[in-house]
């Protein structure tokens, strides 16, 4: 960055099926969220150009409201214009909903103050085959009141070591929760969950201890137990990646 360069902040959504992931992979063949934006932005500017963002997802996951930042040093096209411009260089499963001029501090991951992601679930019925890519299918309908009394327990700050995998490399295993809930849409059991940051596959963590804690009839009091041990051998197991969304992050 320097004092003659814009700063653009991004809206960005995908569906990450065929994606490893956002983060770019030097020296792999995986296609990344970040390298193929990153690879769009480079033919604009005739330079390679490099793109933060507010949450790193896992391959499979999907998003809603991602938020990235790049600096240019384009300076006749409004920050409006960055949208078409990316989008006709992007496959669709990929697409720029929006771009803003900011401030040259503005840092997509730092500035913001909280994610929020959705896990969808299939209950009891048979998914229509687009569905599949976008949600788990539960051949159950577990009971939401008991889920939910899991959910409460997620609220301040809590030591997430319960929900970490062990190649994690964050130096602090604490974050903070704004809230946790379930919730019916339509016919679709929902998990939406809010925090300051999350470790690496946790919310996936989350919904598969939430879940396997419910169909084995834990109480919330040994859930409370649990989520203290801090021993992720001893939750559940890790829900897979397609029925989860990053759906907002808040600055």
């Amino acid at each position: 960055m320097n004092q003659t360069e814009r700063n653009i902040r991004l809206l960005v959504a995908y569906d990450g099926t065929d994606f490893s992931g956002w983060q770019r992979q030097d020296g792999t063949k995986g296609r990344t969220v970040q390298g193929v934006i990153e690879t769009a932005l480079a033919k604009l500017h005739k330079r390679p150009v490099s793109l933060s963002a507010a949450g790193r997802t896992d391959a499979g996951v999907h998003a809603t409201g991602q938020v990235a930042n790049f600096y240019t040093d384009i300076k006749n096209m409004a920050a409006e214009r960055f949208v078409p411009a990316l989008n006709s260089l992007l496959a669709r499963d990929l697409r720029v909903l929006a771009a803003q001029e900011t401030s040259l501090e503005f840092h997509a991951r730092f500035a913001a103050q909280s994610r929020t992601y959705r896990y969808y679930v299939i209950v009891e019925r048979h998914a229509f085959p687009y569905e599949l890519r976008y949600a788990l299918q539960l051949w159950r309908r577990p009971r939401i009141e008991r889920l939910n009394s899991y959910a409460r327990c997620l609220r301040g700050e809590l030591d997430c070591s319960v929900f970490a995998s062990p190649k994690d490399p964050s130096h602090s295993r604490s974050r903070y929760f704004f809230g946790a809930l379930f919730f019916v849409e339509r016919d679709t059991l929902v998990f939406e969950i809010t925090a300051n940051a999350f470790l690496w596959k946790m919310v996936r963590s989350i919904v598969g201890t939430l879940l396997y804690c419910e169909e084995h009839d834990v109480s919330p009091d040994a859930f409370k137990a649990l989520l203290a041990s801090g021993e992720r051998k001893l939750a559940g197991p890790t829900a897979p990646p397609h029925g989860l969304f990053l759906w907002n992050v808040a600055y």
